[in-house]
């Protein structure tokens, strides 16, 4: 869990510091927008890539190997003289999202009980609401206080403390259950993983199309100070561990009601942002409603592709990191031509409309 929380959190800061990272290399905030599409690229591509060369090697050797990439990467970040250095380690991220959570996300069934094993999936899944509650707030406070690069510089450090916990208290985890490309075929080749890529390919596409851009629209449209944006980002995650939890809950005896039900309050919530988010309480009860139904996502997620192969958990969970993170940048760089060519208001219509599609195909 703390492993994918400090890889969620580099991978997502540039949401909070965007305007100052585009600002500091001359870029608009469309282009900007690239730190968050490129890692979700490379991550697509690596979540299989890793995965299977390594399928023989120890599972806490390859963890322990994907920490210090990340910590590279961020300290690459936070010493970048151009956008192309920064760029650079955004690659860098990329592979650590892809090869970490594959391998990670689906060891639960390995490290407790078998009568703990959806609690433990749920705890190593608040990671992601986590990175929004206190990855991102924190981390745009700190650069707002001593620069983007700062940020960064502190994440590394959290990466270098997650790297040592892993060496020391992780146990060995010879390879189980070795995943193969004919494996990942026969799964691809399933009904309900068809239904699965279909729905988180939309729903990922909605929000990250619209979130990336979340912080120039609260400063432009709403016109709150960088600190209150901070705060509101806060709500956000808050709401969005709430969201995981009760997913947790939900999704072992109602997966489709509560998928479908998350694809619609996302829809309401950016559908009215233009409307209602002129205002501050409009704009945070607004994302409150987002984090919420957001936070419930990847586990609705990882949920629906684990049903099509239960007895190939890390294949299944390999399937959703590479769809997850390929929509994920394929939102953020698709919001980004959005927001320059017409508005950040334009996208979140865009994006909210797109989550309505979800909610009525995946029924």
């Amino acid at each position: 869990m703390l492993g994918i929380f400090a890889i969620v959190t580099s991978e997502i800061l540039p949401i909070g510091l965007l305007s100052a990272i585009g600002a500091d290399f001359g870029v608009s905030d469309g282009v900007a927008g690239l730190t968050m599409a490129l890692p979700g690229i490379v991550a697509a591509v690596a979540a299989p890539t890793v995965t299977l060369t390594t399928a023989r090697l120890d599972r806490r050797l390859m963890l322990c190997a994907l920490m210090a990439v990340l910590l590279v990467a961020d300290v690459l970040a936070a010493v970048a003289t151009s956008y192309w250095v920064m760029l650079i380690s955004r690659v860098l991220v990329g592979v650590t999202i892809g090869g970490f959570w594959s391998i990670g996300a689906g060891l639960a069934g390995r490290l407790v009980a078998p009568r703990a094993v959806g609690a433990a999936t749920a705890v190593i899944f608040s990671a992601v609401p986590l990175g929004s509650v206190l990855g991102v707030p924190a981390g745009t406070f700190i650069g707002d206080l001593a620069g983007w690069r700062t940020a960064f510089l502190v994440l590394a450090a959290l990466a270098l403390v997650v790297l040592a916990a892993l060496v020391m208290l992780l146990p060995p985890l010879p390879a189980h259950q070795v995943t193969s490309p004919r494996a990942l075929l026969d799964l691809l080749r399933t009904r309900g993983t068809g239904r699965a890529l279909l729905a988180t390919f939309l729903i990922v596409l909605a929000h990250f199309g619209t979130y990336t851009y979340v912080t120039p629209f609260l400063e432009d449209v709403t016109g709150l100070r960088p600190a209150a944006v901070s705060a509101v980002l806060l709500a956000y995650g808050i709401a969005g561990i709430a969201g995981n939890f009760l997913a947790g809950r939900v999704v072992a005896t109602r997966p489709r009601a509560a998928f479908v039900t998350c694809g619609c309050l996302i829809a309401a919530a950016t559908l009215l942002l233009p409307w209602a988010g002129g205002a501050a309480v409009g704009a945070v009860v607004l994302l409150v409603v987002w984090g919420l139904a957001y936070g419930g996502v990847p586990v609705c997620s990882q949920a629906s592709f684990i049903a099509a192969a239960p007895h190939a958990p890390e294949a299944a969970t390999v399937v959703f990191t590479a769809s997850f993170q390929a929509t994920f940048a394929l939102g953020a760089f698709l919001g980004g031509r959005v927001v320059d060519a017409f508005s950040v208001s334009a996208v979140l219509i865009c994006g909210g409309l797109i989550a309505l599609v979800m909610a009525a195909a995946y029924r």
